[in-house]
């Protein structure tokens, strides 16, 4: 071998090792982290918004936690748990993310938790998925909630409902899974004790598009309608409704007033002014960080929602959470990341919507908003707080055993006829 030939091996074994290096280097560098929301299907709106909220808390952390490099790797589900379970498994297997954010539905939620167990390596942050026994019942160590669940959501409404609208008697129309079960489930707990009746329960599957048979089976006799749907389900039931001469006042689950419909156009936006709602924002509520959080989305992204929907406010509080752990363990996700999990566990994380901590099971304790939709002196429809209530757990104030008593939420449970 000759000189010449010995030099050019030995420079390109250097470069190879240098290489090698610099990469190596760069990866202990930066820290990968997967978003996951719904970008199909009838709920793409609401996907496009959580995104809108990840983004927003890493630009304002300029896009570093703990010392390191956020790397940003997106996924996109269609609301459906196979889909969710689909692209979480894409994240976690194939592109190496080591911390996931998401997902946004309720079944979502309830199929990427089981996931999350089978992959002890990575730490997952709910985005908006809001079942209940996403972390109530056969939790995952490595699973965290900081955005509440469905019936955390509905705190204050069903009392609301009965006390101070006068609404005795009900129907409720909803999705057919386990998000609008626990919405559901949220404002018959405080509806019923408060001696409300529920006379039918109405289920449909997501991405429905005809309700006429519903709306001609919803009786005279009652007093209002709640109503759990949303994105374009919600739009498309409030349109045929008031198209049909329906005339009853609605209640509205969180997602049905959200920014995701308050923003769409059409005849059902003079029908909802009035209406009830219950959820983890209130757009005008006067408050100096959330102030700042709504002219902050505004300023990012004009394009967007006149007020962030709940979905930029969760994936938002989700990532801030994630960010604000990851600064105070200086990045370091060794050891299975345990330190990391600690951190998250014991935060006492102030958010645009209040402060919120975790629960034994990962779950959050926060603020819930009462609110009624108005309409600004700029024509939007917004939701004006009635009350804020503090400090709303997963049990709802009650005593944990009878709390858990009461069982899963379902199509049947609870009742009062």
């Amino acid at each position: 071998m000759s000189n010449v030939t010995r030099r050019n091996l030995l420079a390109a074994s250097v470069a190879l090792t240098v290489g090698f290096s610099v990469s190596a280097a760069m990866a202990e560098d930066t820290i990968k982290v997967g978003a996951l929301a719904t970008l199909q299907g009838a709920f793409t709106v609401l996907g496009e918004d959580g995104m809108r909220g990840v983004k927003l808390a890493l630009q304002q952390h300029n896009n570093m936690a703990g010392g390191k490099k956020i790397e940003l790797v997106t996924g996109s589900s269609d609301a459906s748990p196979d889909s969710a379970v689909n692209a979480a498994r894409k994240l976690v297997e194939q592109d190496k993310v080591q911390i996931l954010v998401g997902p946004l539905s309720g079944d979502e939620g309830l199929a990427v938790k089981n996931y999350a167990k089978t992959q002890p390596q990575v730490t997952f942050i709910n985005g908006t998925s809001a079942a209940q026994d996403t972390t109530l019942r056969d939790p995952a160590p490595n699973f965290f909630r900081f955005t509440t669940d469905g019936a955390q959501w509905q705190a204050g409404l069903g009392e609301y409902a009965f006390a101070t609208k006068g609404y005795k008697k009900v129907v409720t129309i909803a999705e057919d899974y386990s998000f609008p079960y626990t919405q559901v489930f949220g404002f018959m707990q405080g509806f019923c004790k408060s001696g409300g009746h529920v006379v039918n329960k109405f289920w449909v599957p997501i991405g429905n598009k005809d309700f006429s048979s519903i709306v001609a089976s919803i009786p005279d006799d009652i007093d209002a309608i709640y109503v759990a749907l949303g994105g374009a389900d919600a739009v498309n039931f409030l349109n045929q409704y008031e198209q049909a001469g329906g005339d009853k006042p609605m209640v509205g689950g969180s997602i049905t007033v959200d920014q995701t419909v308050l923003g769409s156009k059409g005849k059902q936006q003079d029908y909802i002014i009035g209406t009830p709602s219950a959820g983890p924002i209130a757009d005008n509520w006067d408050n100096a960080a959330w102030t700042k959080f709504v002219a902050d989305y505004k300023a990012a992204f004009p394009d967007g929602f006149p007020s962030p929907s709940l979905f930029a406010q969760g994936y938002y509080v989700s990532t801030l959470a994630m960010l604000t752990a990851l600064d105070q363990v200086k990045g370091d996700l060794s050891g299975d990341q345990k330190a990391y999990r600690d951190a998250l566990q014991n935060l006492k994380l102030d958010t645009p919507t209040g402060p919120v901590t975790l629960d034994k099971n990962r779950n959050g304790i926060a603020y819930n908003f009462l609110t009624e939709v108005a309409k600004g002196d700029d024509g939007h429809l917004y939701n004006k707080v009635v009350k804020v209530v503090e400090n709303v757990n997963q049990t709802l104030g009650m005593p944990e055993a009878e709390f858990m008593a009461i069982g899963p939420v379902g199509r049947d449970n609870p009742s009062c006829p």
